[in-house]
């Protein structure tokens, strides 16, 4: 049997009306409901289901509404769009609403056939949503048909988040816990990466010989690569682990033809070589091209996007070269972070156990340098491990003297080193923060008399237990409370597992009956960690009063975003790299935090010999850096590490000799200094490097007034964010909700939705929780699009705000509604704002894409809603400009309407309105000409990307609504705003 319908017509079946697809066969037709989303695609069998034309019926002259109805209805449509007409197809159907700078990365991507793409904006400008834009939008258009994230396993579940919930992809994970039950799953012969087509992949688990070849094999036609600095080899010193992730990427981006998106905010960190490898990786002639000249930057400036976020914290305003700040756009970025740096000394008893612990530690280092060069490295990171854990806790200090040091199963000098390196110091580097928040051991098996000096000591650091004679713990107690009392919500970081349990445990209950504290470490699967932090959430609750205390290690310190629940930051152990500090403060001072300036605090001993010199030495002079630059540039590790080399050195020294004199008596403290110099004068270097990459790579490629352009065709179709404001308000009082604004916050609101019909608690509970909508919680509505879970975004893509607008545009359909119905699709209103009888139509288009892909012709229908107002009547009609359409919307009832003249007017008019129909073919055949010279404009530079592309609109238009403006009569009777029956 031959189906008679063609793609794009309008079909009755299973008692809804639905959109036929070019997807259709001649005996299967591929529909999707009339105004639905893809989700809600089904295929249908004439052959064995009825199947009938539909002709979209006009609207009921007996259903009039007032004067907001023919607002809410279009705003209504506009917001349930999912399949928009315009060149950015998938920004209808995501649950994300992009900042305008957001958009550049997507429009330098659309030009390109294949898509190579270095994504390397500051921390928290959002190169995650940047990245999942290019990829919904490739997947989209059919240029890609699979997705894979390669990505650290600690961030596999929140990129499968994002994924999902923004973006509607839901990703399998592959990881090392989750690829047997998935192979389980397989067909004889088939790769896991062709049984799911969108994946998240722990880079760990993916770059070993064993698993990487199949996945080269069946690598998805676009991949992201997360944190793509840990991914490229810079030099032979190169860690094995980032070797094998080089070798990988190597192979994955050695297909011309595969989509690779690199996201990083650290590309080039003063390493040259890397920042070439990963440039190579895009384009191998990048990896040689020279930068200095411009045509080597124009070359690169295709591919590479970099900015900071002084560059997109005001954008689209006059100072871009815009004409005037009507598309301006403001992103709520914390102005500052306000640091302070407090201090404590140890106790007498807490000071002559560390003195005790050096002595120690100086006669196992000056013994093994006796007896080889493998002990004498085993015995070095014993040393700096002991004193790391002294200086961060008692119960960490216990832990190490009682635990067996890993590098003592070394064989070699440099196992040893590889061995201890990561557990003892924080390069900017290191392959992973998994597993190295763990307590590193000092007991090597092979020193004599060793266990009993040892066990002597753990015991007396578990006698140190509590701020008695922990001064450091009572420090933190102190000005955690002046935080708290600020109305702060702080996270407290920590080096180490038993430290923060230590911390968490000695806070608890000490801090005010109304805060909840609560503690997580690598001892948690990464999801076990997103749903603690949820659950101290709950646990504080919408109380004013409360507060949320979280007492992290640095499993926590990459990649998890913690702004809506956190908004300052305690030190309470120091990094020996202050990029680990940045990346720390990162969590919260980020876009979405409320607070302008976040709080950081650092803790320092004054009297340990450790952290007064790496405060002064690395954390202060990374801050002036970033403050100079705006910025953070990493420490260079060598140099780094040189001086903590010297620092421990020094300590060292001291224990062996005893030394109570001048600390500048000692030649080992005098060298602290000249290395400081000479780490000061390389990350100044550094810095300048930087500085010059941010000026010389600047995005230029696309110009502000061209993201304007695209910026205001976007919500000219899919609603301007005061429509949005607007629509959700007067939808939520007319269906009976209790609104009340924010005193604190304006523009915002909260709204109590349990007397709102039945219907739209319903669609509102999977989104807002049940308890908000059967108990009252009143639900904030936020003006920002980043809010926390239990909030709403007043933009468009906002579940609650799409539930709202289904619920709507459903109601105005059906005549046989229960409850109140905001939209209507009729309406006659007598007001001011016309000087003759106006009629307003909301108007639905239906067009036909046809967009060339590197998989060939795809065919797509699209739908687009417009108003039309015309003066007089049908016949004769004298159409008005658009904004004057447009402008009819705020038009109020200035007078009563009698029910029966204003349905008598309404079927006069809807009898007539077949006069106008050559006038909406022909304004849909100029809006279908429209979207062609704007689909060729976003993909102008690819000649064969443009080839092939055609936008036709549908012969019938849908008219909506119909709404009727009248003069007032000479002797009208005033009435409120709102007004026909």
């Amino acid at each position: 049997m031959t189906t008679p319908f063609s793609a794009g017509t309008l079909v009755s079946a299973r008692g809804r009306d639905w959109v036929v697809l070019p997807e259709s066969a001649p005996d299967m037709l591929v529909l999707r409901p009339l105004g639905g989303a893809d989700d809600d695609i089904a295929a249908v069998f004439p052959a064995f289901e009825t199947v009938k034309s539909a002709e979209f019926a006009h609207p009921s002259p007996a259903d009039l509404g007032d004067a907001q109805a023919a607002g809410l209805l279009r705003s209504a449509l506009r917001i349930s769009f999912r399949s928009g007409a315009g060149p950015f197809r998938s920004l209808a159907g995501i649950a994300v609403e992009p900042r305008a700078y957001q958009l550049v990365p997507l429009m330098m991507a659309l030009r390109q056939q294949t898509v190579r793409m270095l994504i390397s904006d500051d921390v928290g400008i959002g190169k995650t949503v940047e990245a999942g834009l290019i990829a919904s939008e490739l997947l989209a258009q059919g240029s890609a048909r699979g997705l894979a994230v390669l990505c650290s396993p600690a961030l596999a579940e929140q990129w499968q988040e994002e994924l999902r919930t923004k973006f509607g992809l839901d990703a399998e994970l592959v990881l090392a816990s989750t690829v047997s039950r998935l192979e389980r799953g397989l067909d004889l012969g088939q790769s896991l990466f062709d049984r799911h087509p969108y994946v998240i992949v722990s880079t760990d688990f993916i770059k070993s010989t064993r698993h990487r070849d199949d996945f080269v094999r069946h690598c998805p036609d676009l991949v992201i690569v997360d944190e793509a600095h840990t991914c490229v080899a810079a030099d032979d010193t190169t860690s094995t682990q980032n070797q094998l992730r080089f070798e990988l990427l190597q192979r994955v981006a050695a297909d011309a033809e595969r989509h690779l998106l690199l996201v990083t905010a650290t590309p080039h960190s003063g390493k040259e070589n890397a920042f070439r490898n990963l440039l190579g990786l895009l384009k191998p002639e990048l990896a040689t091209v020279d930068l200095a000249s411009d045509a080597g930057r124009r070359a690169l400036a295709q591919y590479f996007v970099h900015r900071k976020r002084a560059d997109v914290r005001q954008y689209l305003t006059r100072e871009d070269g815009l004409a005037d700040d009507s598309l301006a756009e403001e992103t709520a970025f914390p102005a500052d972070r306000h640091f302070k740096d407090e201090t404590y000394k140890l106790s007498p008893a807490y000071r002559a156990l560390l003195d005790d612990a050096i002595a120690y530690a100086s006669e196992r280092v000056t013994a093994a340098d006796r007896r080889g060069r493998r002990e004498a490295r085993i015995a070095w990171w014993s040393a700096i491990a002991l004193l790391r854990s002294l200086v961060s806790s008692p119960r960490a200090a216990a832990q190490t003297l009682r635990t067996r040091s890993a590098t003592a199963a070394a064989a070699t000098a440099e196992e040893a080193d590889r061995l201890g390196a990561p557990l003892t110091s924080d390069f900017s580097d290191s392959d992973a923060l998994e597993g190295l928040d763990a307590a590193p051991g000092a007991e090597a098996a092979e020193v004599e008399h060793a266990g009993a000096r040892l066990a002597e000591l753990a015991d007396r650091a578990a006698a140190l237990e509590g701020p008695t004679e922990d001064k450091k713990l009572a420090a933190l107690v102190t000005h955690l409370k002046a935080l708290l009392k600020g109305g702060y919500h702080p996270i407290v970081f920590c080096r180490y597992i038993p430290t923060a349990e230590y911390v968490a445990e000695h806070l608890d209950g000490k801090l005010g009956k109304k805060t909840i504290v609560r503690a997580v470490t690598g001892t948690l699967s990464p999801q076990q960690r997103i749903e603690r932090i949820e659950e101290l959430a709950r646990d504080a609750g919408d109380d004013p009063a409360a507060r949320r205390v979280l007492v992290a290690t640095d499993c926590l310190s990459e990649g998890v975003n913690l702004q809506h629940h956190f908004d300052a930051v305690v030190h309470y152990d120091l990094a020996w790299n202050p990029t680990r500090h940045d990346q720390r403060e990162g969590r919260v001072d980020r876009y979405g935090q409320k607070r302008n300036v976040v709080r950081v605090i650092t803790l320092y001993g004054s009297d340990n010999g450790i952290d007064g010199k790496v405060l002064d030495v690395l954390i202060r002079k990374h801050r002036q850096i970033r403050k100079d630059l705006g910025i953070s540039v990493s420490v260079p590790d060598a140099a780094s590490s040189g001086v903590t080399d010297a620092i421990v050195e020094w300590l060292l020294v001291r224990g062996r000799d005893g030394e109570q004199a001048s600390l500048f008596d000692v030649d080992e403290y005098r060298a602290i200094d000249k290395k400081a110099a000479a780490l000061a004068a390389d990350w100044q270097s550094a810095a300048e490097r930087e500085k010059t990459s941010r000026s010389r790579f600047a995005q230029h490629s696309i110009r502000p007034e061209e993201v304007a352009r695209e910026v205001a065709a976007v919500r000219d179709t899919l609603g301007r964010a005061q429509e949005i404001r607007s629509f959700v308000r007067q939808s939520l009082r007319a269906l009976d909700g209790v609104l009340r604004d924010d005193p604190a916050r304006p523009g915002d609101f909260t709204a109590e939705l349990s007397g709102t019909p039945a219907g739209l608690r319903d669609a509102l509970a999977p989104v807002l929780g049940g308890d908000a909508v059967e108990t009252g919680r009143p639900v904030p509505f936020r003006a920002t699009a980043a809010v926390d879970r239990r909030e709403a975004a007043l933009v468009r893509t906002d579940p609650a705000v799409v539930a709202l607008a289904g619920y709507v545009l459903n109601a105005a359909l059906d005549e046989q509604a229960p409850g109140p119905r905001p939209a209507r699709r009729c309406g006659v209103i007598r007001t001011r704002a016309v000087a003759t009888r106006t009629t307003l139509l909301v108007v639905r288009y239906r067009f036909h894409l046809t967009l060339p892909s590197r998989t060939g012709m795809r065919q797509l229908v699209a739908e687009d809603a417009r108003l039309l107002a015309f003066q007089g009547a049908p016949g004769n009609a004298r159409w008005l400009a658009a904004e004057d359409a447009l402008a009819l919307l705020d038009a109020t009832a200035d007078a009563n309407t009698d029910p029966g003249f204003g349905e008598r007017t309404m079927e006069r008019v809807l009898d007539d309105l077949p006069a106008v129909d050559d006038h909406l073919r022909a304004y849909g055949e100029e809006l279908a000409a429209d979207l062609l010279t704007s689909h060729r404009r976003v993909r102008s530079a690819s000649g064969e990307i443009v080839r092939g592309l055609t936008v036709t609109v549908q012969d019938r238009a849908d008219v909506l609504g119909a709404y009727v403006y009248l003069p007032l009569p000479a002797a009208a009777t005033p009435t409120a705003a709102g007004g026909t029956a």
